[in-house]
């Protein structure tokens, strides 16, 4: 096995974690944050917008059978890649989409499968997540940790907010 970390950042960390968290190959989802400049920010002060903190997910990976790039693949499906200052109904800084990289190959691939998205035409406006180094990532409390598995219908909730009828409409099998 060769473990790696992905982390991504799409939107309020909670509906991040389960498009991830069924797949093969995929040994650990980790809600956290990560981009900022306070060291081991709560909830509380990322949702101030005053520590430069972005809610995001890392994804510890076995890349034997889940690749970097498949990651990727997925990242774009659930996410709104067009909106730079939040996904759907969550607004503002610490929920805008970034891949954040941890290595220059991941670098290359993330930005070879940015470019991909852009040629396909699939949206009408442009490609705005970011790709930028990762810095540190800290893991967020544990109540916010499998939160579609404890919260069922307060994740669903979240779901209905635009995330889910912006995926159907742009990731449909007939586009």
């Amino acid at each position: 096995m060769a473990a790696e970390k992905a982390i991504f950042a799409g939107g309020c960390f909670w509906c991040m974690v389960q498009p991830f968290d069924t797949f093969p190959g995929v040994l650990s989802v980790i809600s956290g944050y990560t981009g900022g400049h306070v060291p081991n920010p709560t909830y509380e002060q990322v949702c101030s917008h005053t520590t430069g903190h972005t809610e995001a997910v890392e994804i510890t990976f076995d890349n034997t059978v889940m690749t970097y790039e498949q990651l990727l693949d997925i990242y774009w499906q659930v996410t709104d890649p067009t909106d730079a200052m939040g996904q759907f109904q969550d607004r503002g800084d610490n929920y805008r989409p970034v891949i954040f990289v941890n290595s220059k190959a991941q670098e290359a691939a993330a930005t070879a499968s940015k470019a991909k998205l852009e040629a396909s035409q699939r949206f009408d406006q442009p490609i705005v997540t970011a790709i930028e180094a990762a810095q540190p990532f800290y893991p967020a409390e544990v109540e916010h940790q499998d939160f579609y598995k404890k919260q069922p219908q307060r994740y669903a909730l979240e779901e209905a907010g635009g995330r889910a009828a912006f995926i159907k409409k742009h990731w449909s099998e007939n586009k």
